[in-house]
């Protein structure tokens, strides 16, 4: 019991220096992917009032709100006026609605920041997570969204996720698949929650969901389920869809979507995959996930959602986009003990009279853009100081006792080789500058 006091919160976790230098490098490396797209920064509150979030995620996503109670003077109510925000899509929206005339259209934005769900807690899922997202608003232009989906893979490229694929569908292909099967459109938004969990359970337990849970007739559910996850399931599409106009312009906007992204992603890294849901109440159109291997789940997904600005009473403007999952990204790319240096220069005293100049020099490094780090401690050991130095990786320490500070020198010790040089104390920057470049 004493030790849990210790421990952060189920579903979240304290990141220490190394592994937190090397999530700061993927964030740096698919902000700069972003940017070579054209997407802005956005940044919103990490909550949000709670009528802002209800009813755009389906029952089961908005069971996974985290909400916060009133305050103060309502706070025996025990009801919630805020929550934490979900994702970085519903926020978006409301920006969009609350600023659309201060905003170029289309808009192209992107947002990295923590996103909260109550869920259990389990390998790569956590409560409090990382997204970086990318979205357009204002473009109905199938470009639009092949630009996002070739943002996206260009990200885990430039980290170096390796052997993902792109798995795409369409909400309007579903929607025609259930107008097929006669599912009535009241029951279409809670048996779509269903078939998204086939990448989840069993066939015959997502079957038996349908029918117990969502009211549909046996055979329907069974085969529904069959045209969905069957080895010729693309083919059964096209064929059962030939009727439905919904369904014919959902499969047309998937053919778009892969003669335009294919040649960017690779044409064998992007496929349609007719089981694909993706759960979420305000998809429209075209929906993708990225899967990976060793890793359960999505690394990324999005889609079109067209109309999720104008339930939020804004302007009724199309808009797509698409979310890095930076918890399962990391996970997939193992271990990374940060830079081999991480600092440039540990400045050593071993005498008090000596204490104002290495703080000097240490002052002129710095200015000088290197990394670098005085010793604090009350040991005054060379040893002990060269123990500390090591164990911050440094790449060099400078030694500076009495007989450095006459000769108007000091000593600059290679912390790989070992190997120590003495340098005009003037020419100490530039010496050190050019070496510490290649590590920095």
């Amino acid at each position: 019991m004493a030790s849990q006091q210790f421990e952060p919160p189920s579903g979240t976790r304290d990141f220490l220096t190394d592994v937190l230098r090397a999530r700061e490098r993927v964030f740096a490396q698919i902000r700069e992917v972003f940017e070579r797209y054209g997407f802005e920064p956005l940044q919103t509150p990490a909550f949000e009032r709670l009528e802002t979030l209800t009813g755009k995620y389906g029952d089961e996503g908005d069971k996974l709100i985290f909400k916060i109670l009133r305050r103060g003077e309502h706070e025996a109510t025990g009801e919630a006026d805020l929550a934490l925000r979900y994702d970085m899509t519903v926020p978006l929206a409301r920006v969009v609605a609350g600023y659309g005339s201060r905003l170029p259209t289309p808009y192209k934005r992107y947002a990295m920041g923590p996103v909260w769900r109550a869920d259990r807690p389990g390998r790569g899922r956590f409560r409090e997570f990382a997204q970086c997202d990318v979205d357009v608003v204002g473009s109905a232009s199938p470009l639009a969204d092949a630009e996002v989906v070739c943002a996206l893979t260009d990200a885990l490229d430039a980290v170096g996720v390796p052997g993902y694929r792109v798995l795409v569908n369409s909400r309007r292909a579903l929607s025609g698949l259930l107008e097929v099967y006669g599912v009535p459109a009241e029951l279409g938004g809670g048996v779509l929650i269903t078939l998204d969990k086939l990448d989840k359970l069993p066939p015959e337990k997502v079957a038996a969901e349908l029918v117990d849970a969502r009211f549909l007739a046996p055979d329907i559910a069974e085969a529904l389920v069959t045209d969905l996850t069957a080895p010729d399931a693309v083919e059964r599409m096209r064929t059962v869809l030939k009727d439905s106009e919904a369904g014919r312009a959902g499969l047309e906007e998937i053919g778009r979507l892969l003669d335009l992204a294919a040649p960017k992603v690779g044409r064998d890294r992007i496929a349609f995959t007719p089981s694909l849901v993706r759960g979420l109440d305000y998809y429209t159109g075209v929906i993708f996930e990225v899967v990976a291997e060793g890793m359960p789940g999505s690394i990324a997904s999005g889609g079109r959602y067209d109309g999720l600005i104008s339930a939020l009473g804004g302007p009724d403007v199309p808009a797509c986009g698409g979310s890095l999952g930076v918890e399962r990204i990391t996970g997939l790319l193992g271990d990374d003990a940060g830079d081999v240096h991480r600092i440039d220069v540990a400045v050593t005293v071993i005498a008090e009279d000596t204490a104002s100049d290495v703080m000097g020099y240490a002052a002129r490094l710095r200015d000088a853009g290197l990394r670098t780090e005085v010793y604090l401690a009350a040991s005054r050991k060379l040893a002990k100081q060269l123990k500390w130095a090591a164990d911050r990786k440094a790449r060099y320490a400078l030694i500076y006792g009495a007989s450095d500070k006459e000769a108007g020198v000091v000593t600059v010790r290679d912390m790989d080789t070992g190997e120590q040089a003495q340098v005009p104390t003037a020419e100490l920057a530039a010496h050190l500058t050019g070496r510490c470049a290649p590590s920095r």
